[in-house]
This record gives C-alpha cells, sequence and structure tokens, in this order.
C-alpha cells in the first residue's frame, strides 16, 4: 500500500528536523517544534484514489514523526494540534502554537491537482516579517532541499 511507503520516509523527516534544528541552536537548549496536521473533523481535505482522505494520512504521518521521535536516542520537543480525527480551527492552531510558545511550526498538508501527472511538494513561509524571518526562509529551503534529495520530488523555487 502506498501509506505504508509514505510511512517510510517519514523517519528522514526527524533527523531532517535534528539536524535543522540542532545546527541553529545554542548547546543545551531544546526547541519546541508544533506541527500543525491538516484538517480533521468534518474537514477531509483533498481525497485522493479510492476515497483516501488528507485528514488521515497527514495525521498518520504526524503520529508516526511522533512514534519515532520517541524511539530516537535524543527526541525533540514535538507537540501535534491534533492526535485524532477532530476540526480545530485555523484560529485556535495558532493560538496553541503561540501557547506553547513554539520555536518552530510545521504545517502538514497534502494538495489535489486536476493535473494526473503533477508530482512534487510545497514549502511555504509565511510572510510576516520578524526577528526570525531569515531563520524561517534558511529552514524552509534547507526542508525543501532534503525532500526533494531523499524523496526525489522536483521542487519549484
Amino acid at each position: 500500500m502506498k501509506m505504508k511507503k509514505v510511512l517510510k520516509n517519514v523517519s528522514f523527516m526527524i533527523l531532517l528536523l535534528n539536524m535543522c534544528i540542532i545546527f541553529r541552536q545554542e548547546t543545551g537548549l531544546k526547541k519546541r517544534i508544533v506541527i500543525n496536521v491538516g484538517q480533521g473533523g468534518k474537514d477531509s481535505g483533498a481525497i485522493g484514489i479510492n476515497g483516501i482522505k488528507e485528514k488521515n494520512v497527514v495525521l498518520n504521518i504526524g503520529l508516526e514523526i511522533l512514534r519515532l521521535n520517541e524511539k530516537s536516542e535524543a527526541p525533540l520537543n514535538l507537540y501535534l494540534i491534533r492526535y485524532n480525527d477532530t476540526l480545530i480551527s485555523l484560529s485556535d492552531r495558532t493560538k496553541l502554537a503561540k501557547v506553547l510558545n513554539a520555536d518552530l511550526f510545521l504545517s502538514l498538508n497534502c494538495n489535489h491537482s486536476h493535473n494526473a501527472i503533477a508530482r512534487g511538494i510545497e514549502v511555504y513561509v509565511g510572510e510576516t516579517h520578524s526577528e526570525y524571518s531569515k531563520e524561517s526562509v534558511w529552514f524552509a529551503y534547507q526542508l525543501q532541499n532534503q525532500i526533494k534529495k531523499h524523496l526525489g520530488f522536483d521542487v519549484g523555487a
């Protein structure tokens, strides 16, 4: 099943997060990472082949990231926005990230295209300028390059 193949590739995400966070932080400080697992509840998101729902795919990926993180020698300080099939509003997602004092906010989504041969990934950085804007762009660039390298997807600029 394709879901198993997707989940196998999640382990490199943990390694990538470790590399990016550790490379950019002072020794001894553990950064708090909040992962927004898209959709949920009545919002199924994109629906793929055989009725596979985006909300289930991204939740499975998020839970697998947590599982692999818990097994690692130096686990990261990770939180998911949702741990089950619950709809959480966009405003509540950002509020939760602020309450948790997130150092990094990642959002997992699986988009749909009417083009049957479309493949790839998208990495976005918020337009809000802050003291962390340069670090955000740096992290997005590293993430995009590692995904391209490890999964073989073409990525746009």
